[in-house]
């Protein structure tokens, strides 16, 4: 079997980032996905269960009901990894054109409190796996470490 292109990147020269993974024609349109990645694979450790499970219920929530985004969000979700996750959206997008829209999101939760969206037996499959005050602190490092400082390097996968 042929590699899939995601696993032809170069994890070890991977940094985070934001990063166009794929585009895709769906029934005339394109869809855009793009890695979001919190961690460096291979050399961090990676994000714990409980603060990506966190993370996926408040980014997705805030996406969905951002007026000048929500129509073109399909899809977040996390990584099997760990390191990161993943963001699929209507139109033909670059990850330069997202920055603005991910410093949001993460500010969003980075400085979220109160009940975790979603956080019930009737609404989520493992409610009680959450970690909000880890999924807070690693948004905060992503939001200062990465997001405030981004680059090429950090928009572009390594060759």
């Amino acid at each position: 079997m042929n590699k899939i292109p995601s696993f032809t990147i170069n994890h070890l020269k991977l940094l985070r980032g934001i990063y166009v993974s794929r585009r895709d024609q769906v029934g005339g349109e394109v869809v855009t996905t793009f890695d979001i990645r919190m961690k460096e694979p291979n050399r961090e450790p990676a994000l714990s269960q409980g603060a990506i499970h966190t993370i996926e219920h408040l980014a997705a929530t805030y996406l969905r009901n951002e007026p000048q985004w929500a129509d073109k969000i399909i899809y977040w979700g996390p990584m099997g990894c760990l390191t990161g996750n993943y963001l699929v959206m209507k139109g033909e997008l670059e990850s330069k054109d997202i920055v603005e829209l991910m410093k949001d999101t993460f500010r969003f939760i980075a400085g979220f409190d109160g009940e975790i969206p979603g956080a019930a037996p009737q609404d989520c499959g493992n409610w009680k796996l959450h970690d909000l005050q880890d999924a807070r602190r690693e948004a905060s490092l992503y939001l200062e470490e990465v997001l405030e400082k981004i680059g090429p390097d950090n928009l572009n996968y390594p060759q």
